[in-house]
């Protein structure tokens, strides 16, 4: 299964394929032939096609296919967690804790979202006239989700904007795309109608690109880096498209004189690690007060040093490898560079021997002594990778964490309320959470300030982004001539 169109699944015609490689091992889990332009066509011709019809669905028809899609992710939880691994090198705890449970979770959120689309009620709010709000589904969607969190990734594309009544084309990442085909299969076996989702592998330079411009896509959502981002922009501009973008962090970790050390050590180490650092929320930027640093720094050492890394199934591991060698040695340059002006007190190199040495795995690496302007410390490594400074007043501790072109999410650890309450409103990002780094529900929204992007994932404020809002007045006096109209020309 190498693309899905339509309902069904088909190699792709551009005469290319790609291996999906199991990054802890090497080892080819499936090749995938790749989409060409005119699959593409297809793939936006059958959203287009479905779009009419799918759009006029009841919402609690739309509500009770998503209802039986959950049931049967959740059936098929083992096969997901297992195909996720296996493309993405995550230790199988992580899948079949997080990504799978929390994708099941999303989809029972928007099967009931699906029923509660809101807007102004309905009044007179001119006296001859009572006006209404429908709010619309956009039209078709072509989404780019990356490859961090292939099948989440996944959902928050689809599910708001299928719940929503729109159509969707979904470009995955080429190199972790087998849980999105499933995904999109699944829904199908649930009773989505074809054509309603659609899923293209193939190469983001032609066929991305291509999604990304096409005349008859009402909508682009994209989750990425930053600098691919501002080409999303460029291309939604000539057809003035709808634009919704998740793009990178460099989340703060602002540890105030008052914390709880212990708690922030383990928040700051699990929100480091988390997913191997391939995380745009990853706290990758402790700020820790002057008064704690010194704790701090050699406790979040210590707990670094005993991570034990390993290959998906291994029961044992606490951390896989990053997704591809190319990442992998895109973190390791960055850590080298950082040895001419900082000191790295953990980590800082990849293992070679034994099995780990056949993959792409990097040691957590804690890194101190470096500027506040330094690469390490302003721009995304998307590792396991993070960077400690010193602050002295709070005042400087919030200016710090806002000392950077991103604004994802941030967190802050005190146990003073007004202090959390200052930083939680001073902080620029999109979340800010106190005494804790990473949880996200899908009741509430996921999305950034600044360069992070803007619009949200997940909650029913994503239906911002994958509707329209349409205002509908009705006249009520029945007149031919309104008052208003002298002001145009002399009523006789």
């Amino acid at each position: 299964m190498h693309q899905f169109i339509t309902g069904h699944s088909f190699s792709g015609t551009s005469g290319k394929s790609i291996d999906v490689i199991n990054p802890a091992t090497s080892e080819v889990v499936a090749s995938v032939g790749l989409a060409s332009l005119a699959d593409l066509e297809l793939a936006v011709a059958a959203a287009r096609s479905a779009f009419p019809s799918w759009s006029r669905t009841a919402p609690g028809e739309r509500a009770g296919i998503l209802q039986k899609f959950a049931r049967i992710v959740e059936e098929r939880a083992d096969e997901f967690s297992r195909v996720e691994s296996s493309q993405t090198g995550k230790p199988l705890r992580l899948t079949r804790e997080f990504d799978i449970p929390g994708t099941i979770d999303n989809i029972d959120f928007f099967a009931g979202a699906a029923r509660h689309l809101e807007g102004k009620a309905t009044a007179e709010y001119s006296p001859q006239h009572t006006s209404s709000i429908r709010r619309e589904a956009i039209g078709v969607v072509g989404a780019i989700a990356p490859w961090n969190y292939p099948l989440q990734m996944a959902a928050w594309k689809i599910l708001p904007a299928i719940a929503a009544g729109n159509t969707i084309v979904l470009k995955p990442a080429e190199i972790t795309p087998l849980t999105s085909l499933m995904f999109a299969q699944a829904l199908t076996d649930a009773g989505l109608p074809d054509g309603v989702v659609n899923v293209v592998v193939g190469d983001g330079h032609t066929v991305g690109a291509a999604l990304m411009r096409h005349p008859d896509v009402d909508m682009v959502s994209f989750t990425g880096s930053t600098a691919v981002g501002r080409t999303v922009l460029e291309a939604a501009a000539v057809n003035a498209k709808r634009v919704h973008l998740e793009l990178g962090g460099k989340a703060p970790f602002v540890v105030f004189d008052d914390a709880n050390v212990d708690a922030a050590v383990h928040g700051a180490v699990a929100g480091s690690l988390i997913n191997t650092g391939q995380d745009c929320t990853a706290a990758t930027r402790a700020i820790v007060h002057r008064s704690v640093y010194d704790e701090f720094v050699a406790k979040v050492a210590a707990r670094f040093d005993s991570i034990t890394l390993g290959a998906p199934d291994d029961t044992a591991a606490d951390l896989g490898p990053l997704v591809s060698f190319k990442q992998r040695d895109h973190v390791a340059g960055m850590v080298e560079r950082a040895r001419g002006y900082s000191k790295i007190m953990a980590g800082g190199f990849a293992p070679s021997d034994g099995s780990l040495g056949r993959g792409a795995f990097y040691r957590p690496t804690l890194v101190v002594d470096a500027a506040p302007d330094s690469e390490i410390v302003k721009d995304e490594v998307f590792g396991p990778v993070l960077a400690v400074i010193p602050f002295d007043t709070d005042d400087e501790g919030i200016r710090l964490a806002n000392d950077t072109v991103y604004g994802l999410a941030a967190s802050a650890w005190t146990n003073n309320l007004q202090r959390a309450l200052r930083a939680t409103r001073e902080i620029k990002a999109g979340c800010v959470w106190v005494n804790d780094h990473v949880p996200i529900i899908s009741e509430m929204p996921h999305g950034g300030f600044k360069q992070s992007g803007f619009g949200k994932d997940m909650s029913a404020y994503s239906f911002e982004e994958y509707t329209q809002v349409k205002h509908v007045m009705f006249e009520l006096d029945g007149l031919a001539e309104k008052d208003w109209h002298r002001t145009i020309f002399t009523l006789r």
